[in-house]
């Protein structure tokens, strides 16, 4: 397998971008070890909340940013490897991966709940979205690359 300059590139911004999604998905583990931003975030939106009302609400945005990490981990992992693979699909699939990491990220940041605030607190939201920078990167060098026989 011959990698081009810009297939390097790509492959570059890729492994970037699987480490930004494991950093972001523990974001929320450290929180919940150090700050308890996440919690404090529900207790202001929902004042009448008792504490184990926001703790399960903890619980369960852990458990949905967790899968969502993991998802994007394979997502990363798959399209490393048909890249690698020189995969003649791998462009596009790449592209509407990307598409719906950028989705899904944008979603954790701009979404509001019942409350009215958005259902994360912005740390969390922004954390989300990093690795949707390297993705946009990797699939621009991706089309720029020639395209494999």
């Amino acid at each position: 397998m011959t990698t081009t300059t810009h297939g390097r590139g790509a492959l570059g911004a890729m492994y970037a971008g699987l480490g930004l999604t494991v950093l972001a998905t523990a974001a929320p583990y450290a929180d919940l070890a150090d700050s308890r931003l996440l919690a404090d975030h529900i207790r202001a939106g929902y004042p009448a909340y008792s504490q184990t009302r926001i703790d399960s609400a903890v619980t369960t945005y852990l458990v949905l940013l967790s899968v969502v990490g993991a998802l994007g981990v394979l997502a990363w992992l798959w399209s490393i490897w048909s890249v690698r693979a020189d995969k003649r699909w791998a462009r596009p699939v790449a592209t509407v991966l990307c598409a719906l990491g950028a989705g899904t990220g944008l979603t954790g940041l701009l979404i509001k709940d019942t409350s009215g605030a958005t259902g994360l607190p912005s740390a969390l939201g922004w954390a989300g979205t990093a690795p949707c920078l390297a993705g946009v990167l990797a699939v621009t060098l991706l089309w720029r690359r020639p395209r494999p026989a």
